[in-house]
């Protein structure tokens, strides 16, 4: 886990704080993470803005309220459109499908 510092805080802010956790029955330092706490559950996340040229997409938020970013992924439709230019006349002939290779190997197990 990090470690944050804060420095420079009034003396009167520091002593609320203390008084605060005191009500609450907690730490100090218990204190400062509840109200960290509680500003990054109520927070909007914040996206990243993608740097020109890349292809960083957001897809979600893990842990911590960490973006969890993808770099180049395209959707079902576009792939499809794709192999579908590539091979117009769709499988090549005399080669199997990958579902009957998977079953192959599955099978002879």
């Amino acid at each position: 886990m990090a470690n944050i510092s804060i420095k420079d805080v009034p003396d009167a802010w520091a002593e609320a704080l203390r008084q605060r956790a005191a009500r609450n029955h907690r730490s100090l330092q218990g204190e400062l993470m509840a109200i960290i706490e509680a500003a990054l559950v109520n927070a909007v996340p914040i996206v990243p803005v993608p740097t020109p040229g890349s292809q960083d997409v957001v897809v979600g938020y893990g842990a911590g309220g960490y973006p969890i970013g993808r770099k180049g992924w395209k959707t079902v439709e576009q792939v499809a459109a794709e192999l579908k230019a590539k091979y117009p006349n769709g499988p090549v002939l005399g080669q199997p499908l990958g579902v009957d290779i998977i079953r192959e190997d599955r099978d002879s197990r």
